[in-house]
């Protein structure tokens, strides 16, 4: 059973119906040229070729009949009720075609032209007076800036590249969406010539109407399409996005994204080549693969994966195996996997006595597995190896690295193995060594049949693996995910003019949400502050407090190891008189007296509301620490403890957690309360945009108090009123 989304269904607005777009009975091409090589003449030439069925109108200023099809001259010529028209026109006569189809009451219409919201500040204005006009006339734009979309089921292709006439696919294949027309055209060629069935390409390029997730939810609602593939530079409706990719996790179709901009470089291009304003990508990435969409890294990333989820689309629980017959490829499959942080884990009890039985004395039953040469002379024991290695239930996927080799060897391979790794239900890949080696036509006919996912690289095959895992991992997760409501916590007063709470205030909230902080109270003169101090015990730490102050060092407004009064008299003067020579007009709330926090590691949670995407929670190394190493993990608000144990675990300084030089084993599973905590309060008070424990100190196992929050910022929306 999967979880449900963090998202409700009420906030999504409608999506756009492209049904009538993709699956068009009648086609107009505004534009259509006698010239084979003009933007009308290859989608005509494209519509023949393929033997597109329904009604096909030309309009053509300067031809009367183009292969033997008559032509009118203007789209007011035009019968009414047309699905889709085709606009290969230049720009400038574009606005006054979409409102002439608008009367003839056409229902939608592909605009390559480009020239908008990508060529600047008054491509923008362009852009908007035309989704102006297409929605008050109720038509659909596809565009503009785009390559349009083939329907490759269907055998109907709206696209200005002239493409090879082939038959309708009848497989349950790969969905392509992109907002850039070259990646549309590169992916859908790319698993093409992996003889891979593709059921749909679509590009939406400035999306004007139609967007990403209006052809994305086509797509999860398509039978035939069992994997989508999607190129985006930027998600234009985040919350539309992931309730639909958690729809898509629950139909069992694996979702896996390219989206370019975690660098500012980056980030820069997409505003230039498709007038996006990014977003956070991190913050994204993060509530992305909450919902299980695997996001990859790399062009190679995007497509090895999606390969290999198109043969298995629910890979199981379970680290990767690897097998090959070279000690060297053996070594190399280890360091790899470790720079990756992809699990090769050890082999059950039951799996390694099983492989003893059947590999030479000196073979070692590990993974991965050398087998040696026992494939020259018996070429089906590979096969039994690697079933038996599947069958360890600590084994997810698997990787089969083997050379072509001569004639011969490919024929063994042909018949004893590639039959077998076919009947594999868990993820299994073959890796042809060689690089770019010629592979005989029978045995890459033998592959292709099969259907079994074939690399040239070792390497990519185990990336791709790796995204593999990841999705199965993030499968369970989602269905492990928080559902019940936390209690939320009235927020602590007025909230100020910044939205920022002073730290007692945040502290006191932070306490009533379950969290421990030092003892302590607002004193609002020396006095007070001596009482305090009495009551808790010296030492005493003395903190400056106001809304307006968040980063009190700066202004020497935290003074610790007050050990007696005295002590503490004299810092209540020199605290005071410190934040007046650096803010003079600033006036103080009083200053926090706490009991001294014993010292221990430190480490930061935080949280943030990304306004487009939603809450997110962020744990690490606290203090200096996070700014020096960036160390962190970003988690969904609703992830569960024990998940968030693992991502602790899987920060790079995890090894100070468990205790290093002397130092004992912090208390993990408290860490990951006080995450949970803190992600609990982000979902359940939606006026919380941001908390900062820094540092959150976690302390040896069995301590009495195993993390203590000795700061925290508490931020909620400025414009809030008294609670």
């Amino acid at each position: 059973m999967t979880s449900p989304s963090l998202l409700s269904a009420a906030a999504v607005p409608s999506l756009r119906d492209v049904q009538h777009i993709v699956h068009p009975r009648a086609i107009a091409i505004v534009g259509a040229s006698a010239d084979p090589r003009s933007f009308g003449g290859f989608v005509q030439g494209n519509l023949e070729r393929f033997g597109y069925s329904g009604d096909l109108h030309l309009v053509s200023r300067s031809s009367d009949e183009i292969n033997g099809r008559p032509c009118v001259k203007t789209v007011d010529a035009l019968p009414e009720g047309i699905d889709l028209a085709v606009l290969a026109i230049p720009e400038s006569g574009v606005l006054d075609a979409v409102k002439a189809l608008a009367a003839r009451r056409c229902k939608a219409a592909v605009l390559f032209a480009s020239g908008y919201a990508e060529a600047g500040e008054a491509g923008q204005h362009k852009q908007a007076e035309l989704a102006r006009v297409a929605q008050e006339a109720g038509i659909l734009l596809v565009g503009p800036n785009c390559m349009g979309f083939t329907n490759l089921a269907a055998g109907i292709p709206v696209t200005f590249e002239p493409l090879t006439a082939r038959p309708p696919e009848t497989r349950p294949g790969v969905g392509v969406v992109a907002q850039s027309g070259f990646m549309a055209a590169n992916l859908r060629d790319a698993y093409l010539g992996r003889s891979l069935p593709v059921t749909t390409v679509f590009s939406t390029g400035n999306e004007v109407s139609v967007c990403v997730e209006d052809v994305l939810a086509a797509l999860i609602a398509d039978a035939q399409t069992r994997v989508i593939t999607v190129y985006v530079e930027q998600i234009r409706r985040p919350q539309v996005f992931l309730q639909l990719a958690a729809k898509a996790r629950a139909a069992g179709k694996p979702l896996v994204l390219l989206m370019p901009g975690r660098s500012a470089r980056a980030r820069e291009a997409a505003q230039s080549h498709t007038g996006a304003l990014a977003g956070d990508h991190a913050t994204a990435t993060a509530l992305l693969q909450r919902e299980a969409v695997v996001v990859v890294d790399s062009l190679d990333e995007l497509l090895d994966t999606t390969a290999v989820l198109l043969r298995y689309p629910q890979p199981p629980a379970g680290g990767t195996a690897f097998m090959t017959g070279s000690g060297a490829m053996k070594n190399i499959a280890l360091d790899f996997a470790d720079d990756l942080g992809l699990d090769l884990p050890e082999l059950s009890p039951a799996t390694v006595a099983q492989l003893t039985a059947m590999l030479p004395a000196y073979a070692v039953a590990e993974n991965p597995l050398d087998y040696t040469t026992i494939g020259i002379r018996q070429p089906g024991l590979i096969g039994e190896l690697l079933l038996t290695m599947l069958d360890d239930e600590r084994i997810g996927s698997i990787v089969l690295a083997i050379p072509v080799g001569p004639v011969m060897a490919q024929r063994d391979k042909a018949d004893h193995i590639v039959p077998v790794i076919a009947k594999a239900t868990k993820p299994a890949v073959l890796v042809l060594t060689g690089d770019s080696s010629p592979v005989e036509p029978f045995f890459m006919e033998a592959i292709q049949a099969s259907g079994v996912p074939l690399f040239r690289s070792a390497d990519r095959a185990l990336r791709a693996l790796r995204r593999v895992a990841q999705y199965g991992e993030a499968l369970q997760r989602a269905a492990r995910a928080q559902t019940a409501a936390a209690l939320a916590i009235p927020l602590p007063g007025a909230v100020p003019a910044n939205g920022i709470f002073a730290e007692y205030q945040g502290k006191a909230w932070l306490a009533q949400a379950g969290l421990a902080v030092p003892q302590g109270a607002l004193a609002t003169t020396a006095d007070e502050a001596v009482a305090v101090a009495r009551r808790i015990g010296f030492p005493v730490v003395l903190k400056a407090q106001a809304s307006e102050l968040p980063h009190k060092s700066d202004v020497g407004g935290v003074l610790v190891g007050r050990t007696d009064e005295a002590a503490l008299r004299a810092g209540w003067d020199k605290l005071f008189a410190s934040v007046k020579h650096h803010r003079p007009e600033l006036v103080l709330d009083g200053a926090l007296v706490e009991a001294m926090g014993p010292r221990g590691l430190e480490l930061v949670v935080g949280a943030k509301r990304d306004a487009d995407w939603g809450p997110v929670v962020l744990v690490g190394l606290g203090g200096i620490w996070i700014e020096a190493l960036k160390d962190v993990r970003l988690i969904p608000a609703d992830m569960a403890e024990a998940d968030i144990a693992v991502e602790l675990n899987r920060l790079k300084a995890a090894v100070v957690l468990q205790g290093i030089r002397g130092a004992a084993a912090v208390d993990v599973p408290a860490i990951a309360r006080v995450v949970a905590q803190v992600g609990a309060q982000m979902r359940a008070n939606p006026n919380i945009t941001e908390i900062d424990i820094n540092p959150l100190v976690a302390y040896p196992l069995g301590s009495v108090v195993p993390v203590l929050a000795l700061d925290a910022l508490v931020v909620a929306k400025a414009d809030l009123q008294v609670q």
